[in-house]
Formats: C-alpha cells, sequence, structure tokens
C-alpha cells in the first residue's frame, strides 16, 4: 500500500501554504504544515492503525489511509480529536450509494455534506444551533475542510483535470459539517431513524443550500406546503430527465421552533416526509413542451398529471438544527445520481 511521503519543506505557515498551494495540496487559504509530530498526535486519537486503508477513492482509486486522513487533516486545522469522525466520513463517502466518482467528477456543483449525530458533537464542538450552516465557530467548519483535503488530495479531484465542474461552490472548499439539534427535535435523531444510533453521520451530496422564509404562516400543514412547493424548481437536478436512472433526494432542515409547530400536525415523521412530498410537485405542464415526453416516458408523472420531485416520501430528508429566531427553513437540494449514507463514528 501507499505510504504517505515525506517531503522537507519549510515549517512558517505562509511559506508552507504557497509551497502547497504551487503543489495543489490547498484551496488557497492558508494551512499548516503537517509535521511528523502533529501526524503522530492525531494518529493517537484513534485506534485504527496507521496504514489501515480506510477506502479506495475514486477518481484517481487513492488508497486512503488513517495517516493520510490525519496529514489532511492538520493542513485543514481540523482538531485532533476529529479523526474518528473524520475516517467514519470517508468510509460513508466510499459507500457505492454514495457514488463519489460521479459526485467528483461531474458538471455540477455537488459536495458533501455532513449531518452528525450523537455526543460526538459536543465533543468536538459542532453547532447544532443558529448559525450552523456557516458563521457560527464551530469544529465543523475545520473537518468539512479536512474532508474537502482528502477528496482533492487523496481522490484526486482536481477543477479542470479530473473535475467538471462549470461553477462549484463555497462547500467545495469548507465542506458542509453541522450537527442536528437532537435535543430540541420532537423526533428521534436522523441517524436512529436510518438505522443508526448514537454517534453517527450522514453523508449527503448536496447542489447547496437555499433559504425558505415565511412571516405568515401559524400551522404546519401550512409551512410544510410552503417548502414543499419552494422544492419543487424546474431546473433542479432531481428534474433533469437526461438519465432515467435518477435517485433523487432531497433534504430540508427546519429549525426547532418550525419543527415544534409541524410536530403538532404530524407527530410521526413519515407523515411529515408525505406532506413534503405531495407538495413538492409541479402540473406537467409548467415545464417546457420537450420537457413533457421525457418525463412520461420515465413514469415520472402521476394520476393527477403532477411530476413529483423525487420518486417516494422516503427520499426526502428532514431533520432539525437552527437558531431559534424561527421563519427560515433550508433546502438542500439532491444530486440525483447518489445517495444519502449512514455511518457510525468508531474510535
Amino acid at each position: 500500500m501507499a505510504a504517505s511521503a515525506l517531503i522537507e519543506v519549510e515549517l512558517d505557515p505562509r511559506e508552507f501554504s504557497a509551497y502547497a498551494a504551487t503543489e495543489g495540496w490547498s484551496d488557497g487559504l492558508p494551512c499548516f504544515p503537517p509535521t511528523e509530530a502533529l501526524v503522530d498526535e492525531y494518529l493517537a486519537h484513534t485506534t485504527r492503525a496507521r496504514d489501515e486503508v480506510v477506502a479506495i477513492l475514486p477518481p484517481i482509486e487513492g488508497e486512503c489511509t488513517v495517516e493520510k486522513i490525519a496529514v489532511n487533516a492538520v493542513m485543514a486545522g481540523a482538531a485532533p480529536e476529529s479523526m474518528p469522525l473524520l475516517c467514519a466520513a470517508v468510509e460513508a463517502l466510499a459507500d457505492s450509494n454514495f457514488n463519489l466518482a460521479a459526485v467528483n467528477s461531474t458538471t455540477a456543483p455537488v459536495a458533501p455534506a455532513v449531518i452528525v449525530n450523537g455526543d460526538v458533537r459536543s465533543r468536538l464542538g459542532i453547532a447544532t444551533g443558529a448559525g450552523c450552516f456557516g458563521g457560527a465557530t464551530s469544529g465543523g467548519v475545520a473537518i468539512g475542510r479536512a474532508l474537502r483535503f482528502v477528496v482533492r488530495n487523496v481522490a484526486g479531484q482536481r477543477i479542470g483535470e479530473t473535475s467538471a465542474s462549470v461553477f462549484g461552490q463555497p462547500s467545495r472548499v469548507v465542506g458542509i459539517v453541522l450537527g442536528e439539534w437532537e435535543e430540541r427535535s420532537p423526533w428521534a435523531p436522523l441517524a436512529e431513524r436510518r438505522g443508526v444510533p448514537g454517534d453517527a453521520l450522514t453523508a449527503f451530496g448536496t447542489m447547496g443550500t437555499a433559504n425558505v422564509v415565511d412571516t405568515v404562516a401559524e400551522k404546519g400543514e401550512v409551512l410544510l406546503e410552503l417548502i414543499g412547493k419552494s422544492l419543487a424548481y424546474a431546473g433542479c437536478n432531481n428534474y433533469c430527465t437526461a438519465n432515467a436512472s435518477m435517485v433523487g433526494e432531497s433534504a430540508v432542515a427546519l429549525n426547532p421552533i418550525w419543527a415544534s409547530i409541524v410536530a403538532r400536525a404530524y407527530p410521526d415523521i413519515t407523515d411529515v416526509q408525505t406532506a413534503l412530498w405531495e407538495s413538492a410537485s409541479v402540473p406537467l405542464e409548467w415545464f417546457p413542451a420537450d420537457y413533457r415526453a421525457p418525463f412520461e416516458s420515465l413514469g415520472r408523472v402521476d394520476a393527477t398529471g403532477n411530476v413529483h420531485l423525487v420518486k417516494s416520501p422516503e427520499e426526502l430528508i428532514v431533520f432539525v438544527c437552527g437558531g431559534l429566531g424561527s421563519l427560515h427553513a433550508m433546502m438542500m437540494h439532491g444530486f440525483g445520481h447518489n445517495l444519502a449514507v449512514t455511518v457510525p463514528v468508531r474510535g
């Protein structure tokens, strides 16, 4: 197996950052030199062997060892204690359902988002409340950047070379790593609902984030109708007819206030997903004429003449996070060629 190469470099962060940028290792932001001593310190926070191959990552089929994860975690400034979470995230991305090869090579701006459950959220200082998607001081930011470094330096995703992404997005730099605010959720934690209780994470390929605002609704039914109709816009990847194997999925983050309002109307989370699914559809005639026949041939038109955003309610992922200012939900549209993957976080 491939071991990490040892290279003599200047330890001054400015000089190392410039060198890393020249070598294509960094995202253009300052990064820390991954000295042997620091890498050893990070490895001490996992029970895995340094040469364990956690995954083989496309597009270059790079052998991602625990040591290589540690090297990239040091460069990104992630906490040493984040090693178990980073190893779990790499395992999730390597799962065949996540389809990392497509995520890394596509023209789309898709990037992995990681939703964390369990006590590991507080141990790593991962934000669950106000500003959890960006702006809050959170251990998730550097963890997300470390994961992006792994994708760049081990998987080999390079814009203009192995990645055809037309625009990219900010989360291709620092990632999206946040925690579900389980304590304020009226439903079971996301990972537990997906069969993995306790410390766990769910990796989801998203096209980015989009806000939904409402200052009028006082009923859960109305909020879900608004969010569902906001989800279903004609140009999103889930409405792309170029590939008959589109697998759907999109995610919705409800703030705790809205979650409590919705739960009064829908105590069962599966009913929440169904209500969203019913509203997340548009009449076939809303699409330009050239799109209608492909939707019909793919069986995407229901008996009422509507085209649903995803094929079933289960493909709408719902979780709770964000501040107590209410008024907003966050949408994360899917890529359409991959599925969310939930894995445990172990030492």
